[in-house]
């Protein structure tokens, strides 16, 4: 099964889509979400529209689809949602940082990268085992 990795990015105002390793697939959108699901439907559409013997190989069997987020957009979106002291809380990397990171003003090195990744995981886990 091979697998495509649509990356999801931002600008100044707007989100955007891209399959990293299989081109013509794109997207954009208000939020990350629309932006996914912008590149989605450019995907089917791609793979609609041409004769199976002309698409690219690994659109001809089965695939999954990964998503990435660069660091821009994902603080920037959740910026939106928790404000810089939570998402300090949360990682353990200063606001001041973060706001760097959100505005591109920064790119986070690896391990960086990682301790905001790994915070944002556990949240989810945290989350997922909420019972209401």
């Amino acid at each position: 099964m091979e697998t495509i990795i649509i990356t999801v990015g931002a600008s100044s105002d707007y989100f955007g889509a891209y399959a990293e390793n299989c081109d013509g697939i794109y997207g954009a959108g208000e939020t990350p979400n629309a932006a996914i699901q912008n590149a989605l439907e450019g995907l089917r559409l791609f793979v609609n529209s041409r004769d199976k013997k002309d698409l690219p190989a690994m659109l001809q069997g089965d695939y999954e689809i990964v998503y990435r987020y660069d660091m821009q957009s994902l603080l920037k979106y959740y910026c939106n949602m928790f404000n810089c002291d939570a998402l300090e809380r949360l990682t353990g990397i200063n606001q001041k940082l973060l706001h760097h990171y959100s505005s591109g003003l920064k790119k986070p090195r690896e391990a960086q990268r990682k301790k905001i990744e790994k915070a944002l995981h556990r949240l989810g886990e945290e989350l997922l085992a909420v019972e209401l």
